[in-house]
């Protein structure tokens, strides 16, 4: 039961049911455990791991969570009333809560008359009786009961009375919770402070907020509910959920802890640990991470117009509205055709040269040279090695590990029912002596990456843990069709740390080759650099 003596809000993830209603979301009976896991050490206050009476897989979740020792979250079951004219203890779907064996259990019943004729096809006084007899069945088995009125304000809107109602029948059911859905997330923030203050003044009982961002107010909508006085937000890591997706507790969090007087999760310490948590379940879902996601993108903190980068050197929340390292993020300077001297000395400052003045013949040098590069197709923004390896050949201490004496790419179709095959050969020069070697693979490219990896670890077998995580192509002038320039982006990790590459041509090949290029010397000269060499 929620108690509220310490001003807390309290986090209701609901990832795993709702969040794994969206688009492209599945998660795996053993990522579930691992989400599950993953937001507890980070604090929430309740885990929502499925749909009790849905499917196989979320019934094996709650048998499975009981062999994890969890240290803070509780975990819920979700639900429905029961079904219209069914004796509560003989509805399958109630059952069905009480087999997960959860200690806490979140139904939902329908506010909306609309849902309740056209939808139930039963009578108002029927959906009163359906929400009141589930809820007091669940609380005479022991459970917290929280209840989600599902439409609340849409249906506050149509008949606010009958509303009220609804919520009324769960509260003589004994609900600890009443959580007030906008479930078509079409609800404006400050209709929803308005309801919110007045469901709170009507009932004794905690209310929270459960809001889908159909208008891309979810957050907002979730934030004014706390200033209403709700006590519990409903949500789901990186906003995940039906449609448009639900309230993201990413934001959430992170404003409650850093922009209210409200107390949030069990340890606010773990708020560093916000980045690496949305990144995390982003993977269990087998998806890409938003790059501009608040507190917590890879752009988040990244600064590429000259004026910026001055002024968050000189004073940090200039242009920062929190300090990026409190959310386990990091401040990044962007290199563009919009840099100034601020953005190269950041890069010069990076690479240890604080030696070298802004207004310095060497930084003109590489801002020219950097807006003949990106005339000719180049993109340093996101391909920050190559810069740096730029920015050596400018200063004059480049030099080439290896150099190219020449490559073949054959690419053979053997016949209409096999797989295309990719070989690659390829001469270097390294330290003086001849490298000659074949490389196969899923691609053109592939095949060549394999060539010149084989060819240096003789010389560099550094190089060996070294793979390419990424891949990604552009094409500059369409109107060329097949003559256009292409420009390549590589993304390369050895396993701690990832850099990105660009290569540009009117040959993809050639490109690729050039990103590559780039991307094992960079590795080489962090080795070197390590070394003390």
């Amino acid at each position: 039961m929620i108690m509220n003596a310490d001003n807390k809000v309290f986090i209701y993830d609901t990832t795993l049911r709702d969040g794994a209603q969206a688009e492209g979301v599945v998660f795996s009976p053993v990522s579930k455990i691992r989400v599950a896991k993953m937001l507890d050490a980070f604090g929430v206050d309740y885990i929502e791991g499925g749909y009790a009476a849905s499917n196989p897989k979320d019934m094996a979740f709650f048998k499975d969570k009981k062999k994890e020792n969890l240290q803070h979250a509780k975990v819920a079951a979700f639900g429905s009333t029961r079904r219209a004219n069914t004796p509560v203890e003989e509805d399958k779907g109630t059952l069905a809560l009480l087999e997960a064996d959860t200690p806490v259990c979140t139904i939902f019943g329908k506010s909306w008359l609309l849902h309740v004729t056209e939808v139930l096809h039963t009578t108002p006084e029927e959906n009163r009786a359906m929400i009141e007899d589930t809820c007091r069945f669940l609380k005479e088995h022991g459970k917290e009961v929280i209840y989600d009125a599902e439409h609340f304000f849409d249906g506050y809107s149509d008949n606010p009375e009958y509303a009220l109602q609804t919520l009324d029948a769960a509260v003589k059911g004994g609900a600890d919770v009443l959580v007030l859905c906008d479930t078509n997330g079409g609800r404006l923030p400050h209709e929803i402070f308005e309801v919110t203050t007045r469901v709170r003044e009507t009932f004794g009982v905690a209310v929270g907020i459960h809001a889908h961002n159909d208008s891309e107010l979810a957050v907002a909508n979730s934030m004014e509910a706390v200033r209403a006085g709700a006590v519990q937000v409903q949500g789901t890591i990186n906003g995940f959920g039906e449609r448009c997706g639900n309230g993201n507790l990413i934001p959430v969090v992170a404003n409650l802890i850093m922009k209210t007087d409200r107390a949030c999760l069990a340890d606010e310490s773990k708020l560093a640990g916000l980045k690496q948590l949305s990144r995390f379940v982003n993977e269990q879902a087998n998806l890409r991470d938003n790059t501009r996601a608040a507190f917590v993108g890879d752009s988040a903190f990244a600064h590429k117009a000259g004026m910026h980068v001055d002024g968050v050197r000189k004073v940090s929340q200039s242009f920062e509205h929190v300090p990026p390292d409190a959310v386990g993020n990091e401040r990044r300077i962007l290199i563009s055709e919009l840099s100034g001297a601020s953005n190269v000395m950041e890069k010069l400052l990076e690479m240890g040269k604080d030696h070298i003045d802004r207004k310095s013949s060497e930084v003109r040098e590489i801002l020219q040279t950097l807006e003949k590069m990106e005339k000719g197709g180049y993109v340093y923004e996101t391909a920050d090695a190559s810069f740096k390896m730029l920015i050596k050949k400018v200063l004059k201490e480049h030099r080439s590990f290896f150099e190219l004496e020449g490559f073949r790419v054959v690419v053979e179709k053997r016949s209409k029912d096999e797989s295309c095959l990719s070989e690659a050969t390829l001469k270097l020069k390294v330290n003086g002596e001849r490298a000659f070697t074949v490389g196969e693979g899923d691609g053109p490219v592939d095949a060549l990456n394999m060539a010149l990896r084989r060819a240096l670890h003789e010389f560099y077998p550094d190089i060996d843990g070294v793979h390419l995580a990424d891949y990604r192509v552009s094409i500059l002038d369409p109107e060329e069709a097949t003559a256009a320039k292409t420009r390549v982006v590589v993304e390369s990790s050895d396993g701690e740390t990832t850099w990105t590459t660009v290569g540009v041509s009117e040959n993809i090949i050639e490109a690729s080759w050039e990103a590559l290029v780039d991307g094992v010397e960079y590795k080489l000269f962090l080795n070197e650099e390590e070394s003390g060499e």
